[in-house]
């Protein structure tokens, strides 16, 4: 899989403050830390990831809500180490 810059920061954001398995968050705070011209594309980044596995969709009552797939942590790492 093809990872942009915004791809792998969403990544590094969510293992950081550790959205894994049960703990999760918005897609409006993952976008917090990113300009406001890129918010789309981090849109687009978070669906191509849920599309590859890598995050998870939680639907909830108060909101869409993602964390990284605890089951492919060990891969989500290594992209995490190579793009620095």
């Amino acid at each position: 899989m093809q990872m942009d810059s915004r791809a792998v920061h969403v990544l590094s954001k969510m293992y950081h403050y550790g959205y894994v398995g049960g703990r999760h968050t918005s897609a409006e705070s993952i976008k917090r830390s990113f300009a406001s011209h890129e918010k789309g594309m981090v849109d687009k980044a978070i669906k191509k990831l849920v599309k590859a596995g890598l995050i998870t969709f939680h639907p909830t009552s108060y909101g869409n809500q993602y964390s990284l797939n605890p089951n492919r942590i060990k891969e989500i790492e290594n992209i995490i180490q190579s793009s620095m």
